[in-house]
């Protein structure tokens, strides 16, 4: 795209924000940005008119468009003039505009951060988490040089601004002492401002899937003397936990009263492809992990399908975790080590790197016997499909160039939900 037309999206959202002062609240961090942005949102836009990042519009090109409220315009000029445009409306003349923007901020190689905060300077400032073996480490010589880029988030704030800190993560816990923005801590280990406690997704995965409405991740939040049941229908794990204390965190900032909080938090399920458990074939069910994946979270999603409750079988279902460098070998060889201390009992894995895994798992032993390879999900989905038993929980996680949808898909009860419950199902992706 033109340098031109980054400089110009660029100025005419720094008009928008001159001229609307909205509240910003941005998003930053190697996993759960996503997921903490919707969390936010479902607090917030009950008190609140409200903005958010869609899609992947976390970059460059697309926080000047969510600022903007456009899309982008592609190759067509005639596009791209309708959002100048709307944008110059909207710095110029009093139109109705969010009180709010929630702004996903993403870190493709150095400098980002720094130069998203110069068009967005933030009120309230997240960094979810930095990952000790992370993903999108192909531009950064080392995890501290992506943590000293993802910090950039909290120390751009001033004095007047809310930096919202998780001390369960040591880089960003490291930085608190010399943020200059007033600190607001979340925890689900430790004592914290806004803390977890008493969390609880293990005991019935399959109520969890096959009955939402009261099934989900349970905890007990804490803050000031005060403790309030939380509830998220549908979506399991810490990761699902630490979304929320984000966004509580948020909620109290904003004036929100906690339980209120809390009321709104039973709307939010977590998005698509992010540790939601669905309804599979022969009454099992599939933890579907497809959106993206990383070695963190790669650990994470394998731990959960290890505490999870069943009388069937674990089955795990791994592709590639993308844009790990010279790392890749090494960190997927990790993945199949560590599951092999697991009780999983089926490992499937797909691609050239799904033989790392599978390598490293036997090595740590892992039955080979117990191994499925497939070159492709489409080559994977309906074998995949094909051994699902009554009572099997089966762990889908790749990252998003795996499509790994595909063999939820397959998975699936009904695949006529599979509109609404998978990831990229619209547009260019459905085509794929």
């Amino acid at each position: 795209m033109h340098p031109i037309l980054f400089s110009l999206l660029k100025h005419l959202a720094k008009l928008i924000l001159w001229k609307q002062h909205p509240i910003i609240i941005a998003v930053t961090g190697s996993v759960g940005k996503t997921s903490t942005k919707e969390a936010i949102l479902a607090v917030l836009k009950k008190k609140y008119s409200v903005r958010a990042t869609v899609e992947n519009y976390n970059n460059e090109i697309g926080v000047p468009l969510t600022i903007i409220g456009a899309t982008s315009g592609g190759r067509n000029p005639l596009r791209w003039l309708w959002v100048c445009i709307k944008a110059i409306g909207y710095g110029l003349l009093p139109l109705p505009y969010p009180r709010v923007l929630i702004i996903e901020m993403g870190a493709d190689k150095p400098g980002d951060i720094k130069y998203l905060t110069q068009i967005a300077p933030a009120q309230i400032g997240i960094v979810t988490a930095i990952s000790d073996t992370p993903a999108h480490l192909q531009a950064f010589s080392d995890v501290k040089a992506l943590a000293a880029e993802k910090l950039v988030m909290l120390r751009h704030l001033t004095k007047s601004d809310i930096a919202i800190v998780n001390l369960d993560d040591e880089f960003i816990s490291a930085a608190q002492a010399s943020l200059s923005a007033k600190t607001i801590t979340i925890s689900a280990t430790q004592p914290a401002d806004v803390a977890a406690v008493e969390i609880d997704y293990s005991k019935d995965p399959m109520k969890l899937a096959y009955d939402p409405k009261v099934a989900g991740t349970r905890f007990k939040v804490k803050y000031i003397g005060s403790t309030v049941p939380v509830f998220i229908p549908g979506a399991v794990g810490k990761p699902t936990v630490y979304s929320a204390l984000f966004a509580i965190a948020c909620g109290l900032q904003l004036g929100i009263n906690l339980v209120d909080i809390v009321s709104a938090l039973q709307h939010y399920h977590g998005p698509n492809g992010r540790l939601r458990l669905l309804p599979g074939k022969q009454h099992s069910v599939i933890l579907d992990d497809t959106y993206n994946s990383s070695p963190a979270a790669a650990r994470e999603a394998l731990r959960i399908l290890h505490e999870l409750k069943t009388p069937g079988r674990r089955i795990a279902v791994l592709g590639v975790m993308a844009e790990l460098g010279n790392s890749a070998k090494r960190s997927h060889a990790a993945i199949g080590k560590y599951l092999a201390g697991l009780e999983i009992d089926l490992l499937v894995t797909i691609g050239n790197e799904g033989d790392w895994i599978a390598e490293a798992a036997t090595d740590n032993g892992f039955n080979p016997d117990m191994i499925h390879h497939y070159a492709s999900a489409q080559a994977a989905a309906g074998n995949v499909a094909a051994l699902l038993q009554p009572d099997d929980i089966i762990l889908v996680k790749g990252s998003q160039v795996a499509r790994l949808e595909k063999v939820v898909r397959a998975c699936l009860e009904d695949e006529s939900i599979a509109s609404d419950v998978l990831v990229r199902q619209y547009g260019k992706w459905a085509k794929l």
